[in-house]
């Protein structure tokens, strides 16, 4: 097959919601980006007012520049940092289609209205270049009707490309080809979104909205439906449907306010409208209870409230605002409710989503009548899982597409297929029959085959039921991803304890992985580092630390460390710190090349960890900080002497007043625990280097860290030779610690800051200043860990820190005391 176009810049039209935020996110990925929407044809008051006229520019993109605003301003933020902004250039359709004319790719993303869709193409068929890909984020229009009459070069090059919404954090993108999009194409574009916008893409057919609409919009009218047959609230409701069964915090009656119940009734309409042939095609009338609220205006966030509504609260309540929730009997907001289910309290505990799953249905499964929310969860379950198996072929060809889609649609763990075999297939289709439900197609076919489950695993390579063929078939996975749990499967791990691995990725790379609790850092953990490091020395070319958990690591066992401090166990305590500060050293100063690879949060002992690599090879969604300040500590696992080298490295030369200028910054994150917001944002605050990489794609970030490994061995790497116990770090002394204790007292002066909060940035400053050192000097790496290590060791005999500690543990919230 012949490449595809080349894509390094890009048209968006129409900067509505999601338009506006799929620039950003293009931006984002480093493209430059034209914005365009409509020019207005009348003035607004306030125009009239400072007597401008449509011809003016400021007029004349009115439209686009709101929509580029809100896209700045939107929270969740759409870009990585603020200047990545600077890559769009906003116009408008009637001054600045031409632009199109140097687009690479256009993507058209104006009102859900065919009509205006037509209308906007057939003119930009005018300015696009022969070549140029033009698709469609349409949510669920037919994409060939779309395109239809338009000449057939143009038909080669046209798709659709449904992004979710924000489509800087939701994974998928719906790729539907028309009824001519040539295989190159499909392929430009899947491998695009993949690589460089960190995509998650599923081929979907042109059929009512496509996957992920169609399974999602389903299973939340049949919560809806559910939850007045079985008499629940919308907090029960939502109780049941989030985390506890894997789904977003979110669930179902948040989810509908963030997306918006006029956009749901758009979607529900289109399914009704056009598919005739669908079983289930009643339930798709627009509920009542819906109706109703959108003819209030009641359309979620947009409008300020939905089936949630934050208001202020009554004098005589604490707080500024509360959340209310609707009651759908009397169609008034009441305070919100906790929902309470013996079931779901149980399942609490179970950190296991499969095993939780398994705990909350297997009564009801097994004939048990169980409490209210099995009823209801079985419900939804079944009627979803049933429905979904009764549209493949129909959307999709292949279950795992359609379990994908859902996972990086809809934020579900598991898909409807994954959790029939978490539940178990043959205890579910029995519980079926004993419900007298007609089974569909692809269930009778997998029972038939004598296979009792959906997907199945052998030497880490996963199959999937295909039911046109009635067996199981490799699922598969796009070039390049590297699985650790399929390496591991494939007999690849060399090394375990209970907090981390030590798995071989091949071509001489070895990868340490955690695989404790949140990956929080404890002797396990040090300890297999130290593990990786010998067999690196003896056996492998290059180390890559890396996991494939939602988090990297958010930092030090702070349970372990409160018991020693509670004890006074105070040799333990430098004993635990010293080891994991050498294991951070032997990691920077290692022989060969070590790269560290983190994804989401990377907080504490889990950014130091970071700063000691040889190169940082960072998920684009990455949350990194050193946050020990907000439970009463300072970094002392390396990390504040890795600042100090960054605030060294960033001075504009040698003279005190370059150094004090860059110490600031550094001081300035620590102390206030700053966390990025984006691996580029961690770049701004000095835990990413220049030449340290980013991958946008989380997918990838095993094997993109590998390959950066292989770089360097290429590159024929040398390690630094200087030793630890060199002086070659040049501190401030009492400079900096005057300048600190400064701006420490101005905080605290102007409220924004405790005493305890005051007290503990003393003690960093001091660290960052070297000490009792009166003056600028050189000192080595090990003075300086020496010093945060009793400095750290310090903090803990404090009743203030230890209380600290204990509230973030309960709550997960950090106490001001």
């Amino acid at each position: 097959m012949k490449p595809g176009p080349q894509l390094n810049r890009v048209a968006v039209l129409g900067a509505g919601t999601m338009g506006a935020r799929i620039a950003a996110h293009l931006a984002n990925a480093g493209l430059h980006c034209w914005l365009l929407d409509i020019a207005p044809s009348e003035l607004t008051p306030e125009e009239n007012t400072r007597a401008l006229a449509l011809t003016d520019p400021r007029v004349r993109n009115r439209v686009v520049r709101a929509g580029f605003e809100a896209a700045q301003k939107a929270r969740p933020a759409a870009f990585f940092t603020p200047a990545a902004a600077n890559r769009i250039t906003i116009g408008n359709f009637e001054d600045n289609l031409a632009w199109c004319a140097q687009a690479d790719w256009i993507i058209e993303a104006v009102a859900e209205n065919l009509a205006i869709k037509r209308g906007l193409l057939q003119k930009v068929a005018a300015h696009r270049r022969a070549g140029t890909i033009v698709s469609t984020n349409t949510s669920g229009l037919p994409i060939h009707q779309i395109a239809a009459g338009f000449h057939d070069e143009f038909q080669r090059h046209w798709a659709g490309t449904h992004f979710f919404n924000p489509p800087r954090y939701m994974k998928l993108v719906e790729l539907i080809p028309g009824p001519a999009t040539s295989p190159e194409v499909l392929e430009t574009l899947a491998d695009f979104c993949d690589r460089r916008l960190g995509k998650g893409v599923v081929r979907a057919k042109d059929t009512p909205n496509f996957i992920a609409n169609r399974i999602g919009t389903f299973s939340m009218l049949t919560s809806l439906s559910l939850m007045a047959r079985f008499g629940m609230s919308v907090e029960e409701v939502d109780a049941c449907t989030g985390p506890a069964i894997g789904w977003p915090k979110s669930a179902t009656f948040r989810t509908a306010d963030i997306v918006g119940l006029d956009v749901l009734v758009s979607v529900v309409r289109n399914i009704y409208d056009n598919t005739p042939e669908d079983e289930s095609r009643e339930l798709y009338r627009v509920p009542p209870l819906v109706e109703e609220m959108v003819r209030r205006g009641w359309l979620g966030e947009k409008s300020g409230r939905g089936f949630y509504l934050r208001a202020k609260k009554a004098p005589d309540r604490a707080g500024d605002s509360e959340i209310l929730a609707l009651d759908p009997g009397t169609m008034e907001y009441r305070p919100r409710q906790k929902a309470r289910f013996a079931s779901l309290e149980m399942a609490r505990t179970i950190d296991d989503s499969r095993a939780r799953l398994q705990a909350i249905l297997g009564p009801v499964i097994s004939g048990q009548p169980g409490d209210k929310a099995q009823q209801f969860l079985w419900a939804l379950i079944s009627e979803t899982s049933l429905y979904a198996a009764r549209r493949v072929p129909e959307i999709a060809d292949s279950i795992a597409d359609l379990d994908r889609a859902m996972r990086w649609g809809f934020g579900w763990q598991f898909g409807p297929f994954e959790i029939c075999d978490a539940l178990g297939v043959e205890a579910i289709t029995r519980r079926w029959t004993a419900e007298s439900r007609d089974l569909p197609p692809l269930f009778a076919r997998l029972l038939a085959s004598g296979r009792k489950s959906l997907y199945e695993s052998s030497a880490g390579e996963i199959s999937a039921f295909d039911p046109a063929a009635n067996e199981h078939r490799k699922v598969p996975e796009s070039p390049g991803i590297v699985i650790l749990k399929s390496l591991k499967e494939r007999s690849k791990e060399v090394a375990h304890n209970s907090g981390a691995s030590l798995i071989d990725l091949g071509d001489g790379v070895l990868c340490c992985e955690f695989h404790s609790k949140m990956n929080a850092i404890g002797d396990d953990i040090t300890g297999m580092i130290q593990a990786g490091l010998k067999r690196l020395n003896s056996d492998f070319d290059a180390l890559v630390i890396a996991n494939q958990a939602a988090n990297f690591s958010v930092g030090a066992n702070l349970m372990l460390l409160l018991v020693a401090a509670r004890e006074q166990e105070w040799d333990d305590v430098h004993d635990a710190v010293r080891r994991f500060q050498n294991a951070n050293l032997a990691l920077k100063h290692a022989p060969k090349p070590v790269v560290v690879a983190p994804q989401g949060m990377a907080l504490g002992g889990g950014c130091e960890i970071c700063l000691h690599g040889e190169r940082i090879q960072s998920a684009a969604e990455t949350y990194m900080g050193l946050v020990e300040t907000g439970v009463g500590l300072i970094p002392a696992g390396g990390g504040s002497k890795e600042m100090i080298i960054r605030a060294n490295e960033h001075a504009a030369g040698a003279e005190s007043l370059d150094l004090f200028h860059a110490f600031k910054p550094v001081f300035e994150t620590i102390a206030m625990a700053k966390v990025s917001t984006s691996a580029e944002d961690a770049r701004g605050l000095g835990f990413l280097r220049p030449a340290d990489f980013v991958s946008m794609n989380a997918d990838r970030l095993v094997a993109d860290a590998k390959a950066a490994a292989l770089a360097l061995v290429r590159e024929d790497y040398r390690p630094s030779l200087a030793s630890p116990n060199e002086p070659s770090i040049r501190i401030l002394g009492e400079e900096l610690n005057a300048g600190a204790k400064l701006a420490i007292h101005m905080m605290l002066r102007g409220e924004y800051i405790s005493e305890y909060d005051a007290h503990v940035a003393r003690k960093l400053a001091n660290v960052l200043a070297g000490g009792p050192l009166t003056e600028s000097q050189l000192v080595s790496e090990q003075y300086l860990l020496d010093l945060e290590r009793e400095t750290f060791v310090s903090l803990c005999g404090e009743r203030k820190t230890q209380e600290r500690i204990a509230h973030t543990l309960k709550t997960g919230k950090p106490l001001r005391n």
